[in-house]
């Protein structure tokens, strides 16, 4: 059969055998049903009036209050006019006003933590004109900066003793709102939750407990699951932050599909609605799917996507997005299982996006530097460049410790196939400095794989869109919906 994948700013066919099997997000096994857009205000004003396991906002605020309201950057949810934070955002400014809090004590913070910060288009892609408009021009939308120390409040560290420091305006607000998307997430099982804070307003020593190998090479990391020691420090963090700070955060957060519309909405205490919304989105984001598992992966990788442009190119970067892919789809993979993934690995890092990532590159190609867990000893060097800080500040780049956690992931893929191969590559040399095989083509790729590691008729997936969809996590078809988060359940791996 004919297949076309991701490649560059194009596609690239592939001629795989008629036995391949195909998967698409959303479309191979349709999504639960999402909610109306003419019920989507009444059932988001619902759920904000009736929080799980705390008052509503309407008993939290009063005039004179000071609000926080906290919302994902780009890379997390739609950008569509009924998005869950264009709509729930409205709502509780809705709720906040009938209370009495006046406009002048709110400040809306993105919650971009190590990400790059948003630029003001992109600010006004994710809130649309209306909040843009009331908020932007005064001052009062904000991207979270994790290295504006006048801004930044150390909490010391929990119990286990990971370091806690966080938004100064959200810590001395009177009410912290969180608006999350409850979407499925290699790093912890989704986003939203306590995620939300413990990522995304936050420090770089505070991430560097948790996205590093110590953490991320555990083998309840992957296949992925809302059980992992990473998932516990998320929690753990956010605790300490709302014990720190003397109230809970109220947290909105929608379960999205795969085009990020909100199957159900659920707010209120974080420590108590997390594990409901996760429910709900199991049912979305574990697709028992497979009937046998696969020797071979196929998949294409756009040149644009998620982190931004370069991201398909940047060998940093690709890395990780291979990693993410062995993630969520280890529970169906066999023990030899091989991907095959079209780059056009054209040489291009982006190097206004990833100023650090090129210097990270050379670095691995040195000083006994054999696999990428290796590199994990600089990740204090590059957190602390100033010339870095300075372009993650000011320049719209990500954070240089961001690097790192790709690092820490992008060895997982490495960790759990016999080769990955990546076809098409402009500038081979790139891939094979990361420990890939490169091939011209798929065919040729799958034909060496063949020879070398699967044999002459390996069980095949093609994941055609792989990166252009809201992605799952594959299960084995008699896995139980019930089990997916136990660690060593057979439907787990």
């Amino acid at each position: 059969m004919k297949l076309s994948f991701e490649y560059g700013h194009g596609m690239m066919d592939a001629q795989l055998p008629d036995n391949t099997d195909i998967f698409i997000p959303g479309e191979t096994v349709a999504d639960p049903p999402c909610i109306p857009e003419a019920e989507l205000e009444e059932r988001t004003l619902q759920s904000l009036r009736n929080p799980i396991g705390m008052e509503p906002l309407s008993k939290l605020a009063k005039k004179g209050s000071k609000v926080t309201i906290v919302f994902p950057d780009r890379v997390k949810g739609g950008e569509q006019a009924t998005s869950h934070r264009k709509i729930s955002i409205k709502l509780v400014l809705q709720e906040l006003y009938a209370a009495g809090v006046e406009k002048k004590d709110i400040l809306l913070i993105c919650s971009n933590g190590l990400h790059r910060k948003n630029t003001e288009q992109e600010i006004l892609g994710v809130l649309g004109r209306e909040l843009f408009d009331e908020f932007w021009h005064c001052g009062q939308i904000i991207n979270h900066d994790s290295e504006d120390y006048e801004h930044l409040v150390d909490l010391g560290t929990t119990e286990r003793g990971d370091p806690v420091l966080m938004n100064k305006y959200v810590y001395e607000s009177d009410v912290a709102v969180l608006i999350g998307h409850v979407q499925g997430n290699p790093y912890g099982g989704y986003s939203g939750g306590y995620k939300h804070c413990a990522t995304g307003i936050t420090h770089w020593r505070s991430i560097a407990s948790h996205h590093v190998p110590s953490v991320m090479h555990r083998k309840d990391f992957t296949p992925v699951s809302s059980t992992s020691l990473m998932r516990t420090k998320f929690d753990e963090i956010g605790q300490h932050m709302e014990k720190a700070m003397g109230k809970k955060f109220f947290c909105c957060d929608a379960v999205l599909d795969t085009k990020s519309r909100q199957i159900e909405i659920f707010s209120g205490y974080a420590g108590e609605m997390q594990a409901l919304s996760w429910k709900v989105a199991d049912k979305r984001t574990y697709v028992h799917f497979a009937e046998k598992k696969y020797d071979v992966l196929v998949f294409g990788m756009p040149q644009f996507f998620h982190y931004g442009e370069g991201m398909g190119t940047n060998p940093i970067m690709l890395m990780q997005a291979l990693s993410a892919q062995v993630i969520r789809h280890k529970r169906i993979m066999s023990d030899r299982c091989v991907i095959i993934c079209s780059s056009i690995c054209n040489g291009y890092f982006h190097d206004e996006l990833w100023p650090y990532t090129r210097q990270m590159y050379d670095m691995f190609q040195k000083d006994y530097m054999n696999t990428l867990p290796d590199m994990n000893r600089y990740g204090e060097y590059f957190a602390t460049n100033e010339e870095y800080i300075r372009q993650y500040r000011y320049c719209n780049a990500f954070h240089p410790f961001h690097g790192f956690s790709m690092i820490s992931c992008g060895h997982i893929a490495e960790m759990n196939t016999s080769a990955i191969y990546i076809v098409g590559a402009q500038e081979p040399g790139i891939a094979r400095g990361m420990g890939l095989k490169t091939r011209a083509t798929f065919e040729e790729a799958l034909e060496d794989a063949k020879k070398k590691y699967v044999g002459d008729n390996p069980n095949i997936l093609a994941l055609p869109r792989a990166f252009k969809t809201a992605a799952v996590h594959l299960c084995m078809k008699n896995g139980t919906p019930e089990a997916i988060s136990l660690p060593n359940h057979p439907c787990c791996g």
